[in-house]
């Protein structure tokens, strides 16, 4: 999906280091290199009187933090990143199935371990129809029944095909393209209204690309050029499997229009930017756009006709889509649309579609050896078409009340933190500051699992038919949709299942939300000294918080409503720090011939910049609180402070394939996991202070080049 304001509004993941979950979306002293934070803390602080805190079972080390991971070597003013993980990252490899590794995915594959006990037990005993389990049986069923997909062949899909083959007029086309199941130069979406977040509003984007982005079309580099010839023998291999004639001519032309789309279409850049994006037009200027696309007629189609009005994300892009759509012939349309039919559905389809899809999407963009075995990939699947089935079960089995419980105290240390330091922040001015403070105030911390789980009510999946029960999973979810639009917006709905290791800000709904999946180590571990949960779910917490109020997350009041609350003079200064925090992490180039787009990645860089302080704020207030002089004791060499800090860099250990870091360079908006340690800790004084980093290390900032947000 190409960033827009769904993914700004719905759901903003911060977290996951997706060529993404976040999210989005898509989650940085000694001078002798010998020398190490362990054994000047020691020499400072040794003694008697130096108390050992009394620790639980932490899951990594002595004290939550893996010590053997280290490159002690390494002094952590010149790379804090290698110097806390450098041994890790040497000694760790890849697994062939995926593209990168490091704790969001072995979270992510030990949740997913969980699961499939789950599913298989599902699987073996059933249930009666209509119930979660009777859902999740048959449809990891029959995703297992391959034999039976390679003998459907292409039978299940052709009733489709036939229409699209059918086609012999531009309006003819239009109509197929607004219907549910088809692929289209334009999308539409239902999400809460940005200036009433009570009530639901309809939305429309650009669409029709088949890799990622626009700049894989457009950008002139050599690898860019090889995914393009990659592509194009992607397209002859699915009309050769599909037994179509002239598949390098139609390559060559559903090509040629697919780059046009892509010079039409907005950057990633731009299409994060809310201001821009956020278009309110009423039905007969979206039809006006692009009158060969017969929009209203296609708001009819799909269950939404008798709009007065709707938002637009990229109103340009959508009016180029017409007159490219309108110039083109009628057979390029179909070629067209019969590929993207195919190529999206490649896994429900015989092994050989299957396998193609992977060998380009996985294997060229993101340098995957192998794929998944098919019971993991079934495991996957049932999580995301039926993640809330999965989850009632996963959360009573999986997640203990006690870790809700600090999780709570944890959040609201940090919102405690966050207000004490908006109270003082010299560079807003009290008005700014009260609305500031009244956005905070409203914040909405959810935890764990949902109040409300969604249910599957006249879902029908059958164990012998995968392809129809993508489709009636794809009907009944668009239907849910359609059934909710006239209703008041139900604020405990859940974006993410329970079992997703992410978490999320939601500018609309001003809520944050960190799912069970994402309560365990290294974010989060009960038997870990303190300072390392502070530095790690801490500062995600104060990474959420944050999110409320970067570039963008700003741009919204305490009740979700779009609305400008800042004064010239704070969102000039606003403006200022932000863009010299862009400009450094722009400086960053881990691949030769692309670097990050500080930009692009500036919410994020904000969240954990802000995050951090935050997180660093509330540790430093629990010290006083606890510890009888206000100081944590030194723990197997290591101070607070600095198990603080390591606790951030243990959570960001990422290894990539090439082609994955490229990706997530091009399509952010995170920065790449050394950055968002390196690039972050820079800016803190207190790191400073606590690895004794001076101008003679490579990280060094002087003090007034150090950014400081929030």
């Amino acid at each position: 999906m190409k960033q827009s304001i769904y993914s700004l509004l719905v759901s903003s993941a911060c977290l996951a280091l997706l060529g993404g979950c976040s999210s989005g979306s898509t989650a940085t002293s000694p001078d002798e290199p010998t020398a190490s934070a362990e054994t000047d803390a020691a020499e400072e602080t040794e003694g008697p009187d130096v108390a050992q805190p009394e620790l639980g079972d932490p899951r990594f080390g002595i004290f939550g933090f893996d010590m053997e991971g280290m490159n002690v070597e390494v002094a952590p003013g010149d790379d804090f990143y290698a110097y806390a993980s450098g041994t890790w990252e040497e000694t760790t490899e890849i697994p062939s199935d995926r593209a990168r590794f490091g704790p969001f995915d072995m979270l992510s594959l030990e949740a997913e371990e969980d699961v499939n006990q789950l599913i298989l037990k599902a699987a073996q005993t059933g249930g009666e129809t209509g119930s979660n389990n009777q859902l999740i049986a048959d449809l990891y069923n029959s995703w297992m029944d391959e034999e039976a997909i390679d003998e459907a062949g292409l039978a299940p899909a052709e009733s489709y095909l036939d229409e699209i083959k059918g086609l012999e007029t531009h309006e003819e086309a239009s109509a197929l393209m607004a219907k549910l199941h088809y692929p289209s130069l334009y999308s539409v979406g239902i999400l809460p209204d940005p200036e009433d977040p009570t009530v639901y509003a309809v939305g429309a984007r650009q669409d029709g690309l088949g890799m990622p982005d626009r700049e894989y079309y457009l950008d002139d580099s050599e690898r860019f050029e090889q995914y393009r010839d990659a592509y194009r023998d992607y397209i002859v291999r699915i009309h050769e499997l599909a037994d179509i004639d002239d598949g390098e001519a139609k390559a060559d032309a559903i090509m040629a229009l697919e780059t046009e789309i892509a010079e039409s279409h907005w950057t990633r850049e731009r299409s994060r930017q809310i201001t821009e994006t956020y278009n309110v037009l009423t039905i007969d200027e979206f039809v006006a756009l692009a009158p060969s696309l017969q929009l209203g007629e296609g708001l009819r189609i799909r269950g939404l006709g008798g709009l007065d009005e709707l938002i637009v994300s990229q109103p340009s892009a959508i009016e180029d889509a017409g007159k490219i759509f309108a110039d083109t012939d009628i057979e390029t349309i179909r070629d067209y649309l019969v590929f993207h039919f195919l190529s999206d559905r490649a896994s429900w389809l015989p092994r050989e579609f299957d396998r193609a899809r992977f060998e380009f999407f996985s294997q060229t963009l993101r340098g995957t050896e192998e794929q998944r075995d098919r019971d993991r990939r079934g495991t996957q699947l049932v999580n995301r078409q039926l993640g809330h089935a999965v989850g009632q079960e996963y959360v009573e089995q999986h997640f203990p009340p006690d870790a809700r419980e600090q999780m709570e105290e944890l959040v609201d240390n940090l919102l405690v933190g966050f207000r004490g330091r908006l109270q003082t922040l010299e560079w807003m001015d009290d008005e700014t500051r009260a609305e500031a403070l009244e956005k905070l105030s409203t914040f909405e911390p959810r935890i764990g699992y949902p109040e409300l789980w969604d249910n599957y009510d006249g879902l029908e999946i059958f164990t012998d038919d995968y392809f129809g029960n993508r489709i009636r999973l794809a009907e009944h979810k668009w239907q849910e949709q359609l059934e909710r639009f006239p209703e008041p917006v139900d604020r405990r709905r859940w974006h993410w299942a329970p079992q997703v290791v992410n978490a999320s800000y939601s500018p609309l709904m001003n809520q944050i939300t960190f799912p069970a999946g994402i309560l365990q180590a290294p974010f989060f571990d009960a038997g870990a000294d303190p300072a390392i949960n502070y530095g790690a779910i801490g500062a995600v917490i104060g990474h959420e918080i944050g999110h409320g109020f970067d570039d963008q997350g700003r741009r919204f009041d305490a009740q979700g409503r779009i609305r400008d609350w800042w004064t010239e003079e704070t969102d000039t200064l606003f403006e200022k720090s932000s863009g010299r925090l862009a400009e450094q992490f722009s400086e960053f180039c881990p691949i030769d011939d692309l670097c990050i787009n500080g930009r692009l990645a500036l919410g994020e860089n904000i969240g954990d910049l802000g995050g951090m302080e935050m997180a660093y704020t509330a540790y430093r207030k629990y010290a006083e609180e606890t510890y009888p002089d206000g100081e944590p004791p030194v723990i197997e060499g290591f101070t607070g402070d600095q198990r603080f800090f390591l606790g951030w860099a243990q959570v960001w250990r990422t290894l990539y394939r090439d082609d994955a870091l490229r990706a997530q360079l091009v399509n952010g908006p995170h920065s790449p996991g050394m950055y968002r340690v390196n690039g972050v800790v820079r800016n803190l004084d207190a790191w400073y202070e606590a690895f004794d980093v001076t101008e003679d290390h490579e990280l060094y900032l002087p003090p007034e080049e150090r950014v400081s947000i929030w």
